[in-house]
């Protein structure tokens, strides 16, 4: 009887301080964007970011995101004119309220790949719950979340740019791409 529990102890104390198998996992910066597309009567362009923080939480037992957390400069945002971007700048004072972030609160894994997920989102020094419906592809070493979802400028408190005395559409539609490195191939 003692060598048989002297042979469990070791084994129950390996089952109990075992190491989780969540591990935070960093977006891939040369590979990861966030797009926002607008429209005025007279045009529509799209504006990208490259320099997009985020993490997730992977649960490598389950194979599961678990969590995300993302946050975007808005003077990051590059729409291919300086001056555009500079008045985009100006009306999203983004020297007061510098970032975009997005918080979730959960995640729901769907068939094909498909994930909705519920959290919070601040612009603008508001904070309001959207939910996201994205695609996870997992692939030589990388998963890869894409989605998109639409905002209203005037729900975030923004005054909406204005050409030629003619305001933007109050629609700002996102996409993104965020690319985690895995570490298999």
């Amino acid at each position: 009887m003692k060598k048989l529990l002297i042979l469990l102890i070791p084994s129950l104390f390996l089952a109990f301080s075992a190491p989780t198998a969540k591990r935070k996992l960093m977006a891939d910066k040369a590979a990861t964007t966030v797009t926002y597309a607008m429209r005025h009567p007279m045009h529509e362009w799209e504006g990208v970011s490259r320099e997009v923080a985020c993490a997730i939480v992977y649960d490598d037992a389950t194979q599961r995101i678990e969590n995300v957390a993302a946050a975007v400069k808005v003077s990051s945002f590059d729409s291919g004119n300086s001056n555009r971007d500079s008045h985009a700048l100006e009306s999203l004072e983004a020297l007061k309220y510098p970032n975009v972030t997005f918080v979730s609160q959960d995640i729901q894994p769907g068939p094909n790949g498909a994930l909705t997920i519920r959290g919070n989102l601040t612009f603008h020094n508001v904070t309001k719950p959207i939910v996201v419906q994205a695609t996870r592809k997992d692939g030589n070493g990388r998963i890869t979340v894409e989605g998109k979802f639409n905002l209203t400028l005037t729900d975030y408190k923004i005054e909406r740019p204005s050409l030629m005395m003619i305001p933007v559409e109050d629609d700002l539609r996102m996409t993104f791409s965020f690319v985690f490195r895995t570490g298999g191939v």
